[in-house]
């Protein structure tokens, strides 16, 4: 898989992150300047996780993410296909459970979950909108998709640094690493992701309402939402929709 290829072939990506399970948080707290912490924090609060609810936790790597939402009483499943990954959180965090799988076809049935979440992996899926399918499907009505993800400042100066520093990712992951083309691979795939309107529009063409996004770190970082609409809200739509169009005739 070359710097031009991000074809990210799912058997090449699991295989690289087996190889840096290990050290995985460790390489995200110096990379990103701490900033990391700071973003799951406000991941975690935009979830809101509840005592009892059961909570899907996508590309959940060693469980940083699904850590503090079990620590609140949620039910979390915490999902990956690296099986290295899998295996080092299942040594932090006995008490998760933790599930190998494709986030393009989830392993549970539909009307599973009161949310869904990534942090952070929705970069390394080969097709994020089948897997924004599955996370619909797996989310009970009324259900909150909540993604975190790497974005694009809107501002131009902020743009600018942000792409300044990403050319120094390589170069530090080459000292500081023992898999330096893992560290590649994470600016390919940042600056080959979506921006935030392109990434909202996706969420919508799933199914999703009430999408948002709100910026971190100047758009650096961008916090996603959306909801599986209710029976009862899809029956207000269809019928405010032939009101609308009568307005407009």
């Amino acid at each position: 898989m070359g710097a031009a290829d991000l074809g990210k072939d799912p058997s090449e990506v699991a295989a690289m992150f087996d190889a840096t399970a290990k050290r995985y948080d460790l390489m995200n707290g110096l990379f990103t300047l701490g900033n990391d912490r700071l973003w799951r924090l406000q991941m975690n609060r935009a979830v809101a996780p509840q005592p009892g609810e059961r909570i899907l936790d996508v590309a959940a790597g060693t469980g940083t993410s699904s850590a503090p939402m079990a620590k609140a009483g949620a039910l979390v499943t915490a999902l990956d296909f690296s099986a290295g990954m899998i295996e080092e959180g299942r040594r932090r965090y006995p008490e998760i459970e933790f599930v190998q799988g494709d986030a393009q076809e989830l392993p549970f049935d539909a009307d599973t979950f009161d949310a869904v979440t990534i942090s952070f992996g929705f970069r390394n899926v080969q097709n994020p909108r089948a897997a924004l399918s599955e996370f619909f499907r797996v989310l009970k009505p009324g259900g909150r998709l909540l993604v975190c993800e790497a974005s694009k400042p809107p501002l131009g100066v902020a743009r600018a640094g942000h792409k300044a520093f990403m050319r120094t990712v390589p170069v530090i992951g080459r000292l500081a690493s023992s898999n330096p083309e893992s560290y590649r691979y994470l600016v390919d795939s940042i600056e080959a992701w979506p921006d935030q309107e392109t990434l909202s529009r996706w969420i919508r063409g799933a199914g999703f309402t009430r999408v948002a996004h709100r910026n971190l770190t100047m758009g650096a970082v961008a916090l996603h939402r959306g909801r599986k609409p209710t029976e009862q809200t899809m029956r207000m739509a269809i019928i405010e929709r032939p009101a609308a169009d009568e307005a407009t005739a």
